[in-house]
């Protein structure tokens, strides 16, 4: 079998039962990885008997462990995670399956809230389905996912099993070495309510003619939201925040994906809506600009017009910001008996940096200095881990020891307010008092400089793997 990493699929769906060892698969995993296989095998095969398979207990058991393990809020019916554990988990599926079969299931409108986006002013709406729903659009991902990761190509890495941003990130640097310098940077505007309906049921139609299950899929996509006590139902998107939009997305975003010319216009990122190509020249770059423009134009999209350009990589240039991380060009110092190296590096951005910040202040407000100082530090790292897991494989330690100064200061300032004395006692306390800073955690030591051609996952600790 064909290495499914090149493939663009998911290990864990796809890897033969000998390369998982002697352990069997699961029920679950075996329904996905066969699924997986069939859709491989005919590009053109069409899937007329997957409505079974959706109702199946396991299928849904697994759907409700995935929506338990998000912890998500409840939808406009107010039920909570928490009410369905009360009702009776087993007695909740075996009536939503009912429901589901007899035809009788209705989604309800998603709840619309408004998130602030990190690092802008600017609020990301975002649609929160009932628990029912997300249970019903879970089991619906587990079974369709599988077919249509079959088709997914290399360059999408948004939201798909096996992939990630570190693995667009690692193809950024790799294509960056081999020349194509010039980038073309662009976000599709408001992606995911901007997909037309009609042209993503084709999309879908493409590979599923199960109609029971297309139906349920036209009962979800027009179930609508509601905002301020009113309840909408456009006729376009997929709304942002249920379990299902994302491989909906995917599927409908692959149609650009597939007609796209490497050898003419670059090579294409996707990260979901987020996309960049990489040229080796201004007229390609342009060239490229206007072809996305168009492509997205027949699929109903367009660019948002504030984060399209196109930038020149070279060193002291401006560079680029994407997924998190900011992209520039810089030379290597001058050492004896070493040549001085261009490469691109990439730290973590802006909005990123003031993100941390501002959720580190929040951890150290004021208003928080009656609780315990053991668990605004547990909390304080909690937060510092996490970020740090992600920004960690850059050229990241300037900014990583910023950040770690700013952390000891503003727990400084806590135990300060805390114990009613200046700020000088908080930072003898972390500084000086308490060896290990009252148990903070450091970030010292842990970067991991990316290397061209070398992928991000062979780098030691990188997913608990190691270069061979």
């Amino acid at each position: 079998m064909r290495d499914v990493c090149e493939e663009g699929s998911v290990s864990a769906v796809s890897a033969s039962p000998a390369a998982l060892g002697s352990a069997p698969l699961d029920p679950v995993r075996a329904l996905q990885h066969a699924l997986y296989r069939a859709a491989k095998a005919d590009p053109g095969r069409r899937f007329h008997a997957l409505w079974d398979k959706v109702l199946r207990r396991d299928v849904l058991w697994r759907a409700w462990a995935a929506v338990r393990r998000n912890n998500g809020a409840p939808g406009i019916d107010a039920t909570t995670l928490a009410d369905v554990e009360e009702y009776g988990v087993s007695r909740f599926l075996d009536e939503l399956a009912t429901e589901v079969r007899d035809g009788s299931y209705r989604p309800l409108p998603a709840r619309r809230v408004f998130i602030p986006k990190p690092g802008s002013q600017e609020k990301r709406p975002l649609s929160i389905p009932p628990v029912r729903d997300r249970v019903v659009q879970a089991a619906l991902k587990i079974v369709l996912e599988p077919v249509f990761e079959a088709d997914f190509l290399r360059c999408s890495f948004g939201f798909r099993p096996g992939r990630g941003t570190h693995d667009a990130l690692q193809v950024v640097i790799d294509e960056s070495w081999r020349g194509r310098c010039w980038v073309v940077e662009t976000d599709i505007a408001n992606c995911f309510e901007a997909i037309p309906l009609d042209k993503l049921m084709c999309a879908v139609e493409e590979r599923i003619c199960d109609q029971p299950v297309l139906k349920l899929l036209r009962v979800m996509l027009r179930a609508g939201v509601m905002e301020d006590g009113q309840v909408r139902r456009p006729v376009t998107g997929t709304p942002q925040g249920g379990v299902i939009s994302p491989v909906l997305c995917n599927v409908y975003l692959h149609r650009l994906d597939r007609v796209w010319d490497v050898r003419e216009h670059g090579v294409l990122v996707r990260y979901a809506d987020d996309a960049l190509v990489m040229c080796r020249s201004r007229e390609q770059a342009e060239a490229a600009l206007k072809r996305l423009r168009g492509l997205l134009a027949d699929l109903g999209l367009e660019p948002k017009e504030a984060k399209t350009r196109i930038v020149h990589l070279k060193a002291g240039g401006e560079g680029f910001t994407f997924l998190g991380f900011h992209h520039q060009m810089v030379r290597s110092p001058a050492r004896s008996g070493k040549r001085q190296v261009t490469f691109l590096a990439r730290w973590p951005a802006g909005k990123a940096m003031q993100h941390a910040r501002d959720r580190l202040r929040e951890l150290t407000d004021r208003s928080r200095v009656r609780v315990p100082v053991e668990w605004v530090v547990q909390e304080m790292n909690w937060f510092l881990k996490g970020w740090a897991a992600y920004f960690r494989y850059g050229n990241s330690a300037r900014r990583f020891s910023q950040l770690q100064w700013y952390a000891g200061m503003r727990l400084g300032l806590f135990v300060a307010k805390r114990h009613r004395r200046g700020r000088g006692f908080g930072r003898w306390v972390v500084g000086v008092a308490s060896p290990d800073r009252l148990g903070l955690v450091s970030l010292d030591g842990t970067v991991v400089a990316p290397r061209p051609n070398r992928p991000w996952r062979g780098m030691p600790n990188a997913g608990g793997e190691r270069r061979r």
